[in-house]
């Protein structure tokens, strides 16, 4: 396939390529990772180490201040900021998965969603890795995760779907005008105090928190995750909020790019 040819394909054949052909795209995401960490002796996992203490000594002053015990608030702030890490990494690079991939996609026609695949798994490697801090926080405290956190496994795939359809829509836009991509992460920087990582939600005002937390799409996707991880489940506006915005968002996402995916190489 040339690549005039490849500009001429709709949005939903785009992703379905990529998709049909995600090896390609999580060999390169992988090949990222291994690249970054080359003849590093402890490799990705000091990135693990880093998230180690910084939830450490978050979890110690946060937990301090509010006066929360720490056997609740250090897993509650051990999973939400290992989420929050891997959500706002993953937007703030979807802004990129294009530009970063400018002399691919100007000489390979590939579909443009395996470069939005890459940014994904490759961030899903990481995440994994950060994982493993978790059950030693529960471990320290003499607490086990539940049934419930096998709701984390739909959780994860539906929370994957609204992540690639913010990526997919940021990367075209951001193409296009490159000042947005500091934009969102300026928001994503706002995003991460206004969010209930760092503190609980039950420690707001009743009057605050439908505004606060209800409005906040951030608290949806992490809760359907961190819940489970807790023992809880969630509540249903969680997860009809999740999977509202996955259908909403993939349709507006499909017929951005459709419209759009003509220009994108002329626009790197």
């Amino acid at each position: 396939m040339t690549i005039a040819k490849s500009q001429k394909i709709t949005a939903w054949e785009d992703v379905a390529a990529a998709v049909r052909n995600f090896r390609l795209a999580a060999l390169l995401g992988w090949q990222d990772v291994a690249q970054r960490y080359r003849r590093s002796t402890v490799g990705a996992f000091w990135l693990t180490i880093n998230m180690g203490v910084l939830i450490g000594a978050l979890g110690l002053i946060f937990g301090t201040i509010f006066r929360s015990p720490m056997s609740e608030f250090l897993p509650f702030i051990c999973v939400g900021l290992i989420v929050w890490g891997y959500y706002s990494q993953l937007i703030n690079e979807g802004c990129l998965s294009f530009i970063s991939n400018t002399e691919t996609m100007l000489q390979l026609p590939l579909p443009f969603f395996t470069y939005v695949l890459r940014t994904w798994w490759r961030n899903s490697i990481i995440l994994f890795h950060n994982l493993v801090i978790f059950p030693v926080v529960l471990l320290i405290f003499g607490k086990f995760i539940n049934f419930n956190a096998l709701l984390v496994i739909p959780a994860f795939l539906l929370v994957s779907l609204n992540l690639l359809w913010m990526m997919t829509f940021l990367s075209v836009i951001c193409t296009r005008y490159r000042d947005l991509t500091q934009i969102i992460q300026n928001i994503m920087q706002v995003g991460l105090y206004v969010t209930p990582i760092m503190w609980q939600p039950h420690q707001l005002p009743t009057d605050k928190s439908i505004l606060i937390l209800d409005f906040n799409p951030f608290y949806h996707l992490i809760s359907v995750i961190r819940e489970p991880l807790l023992g809880g489940t969630g509540t249903l506006l969680n997860w009809g909020v999740v999977v509202v915005m996955a259908i909403v968002g993939w349709t507006i996402a499909l017929l951005f790019l459709n419209r759009f995916r003509s220009r994108v190489t002329y626009w790197l």
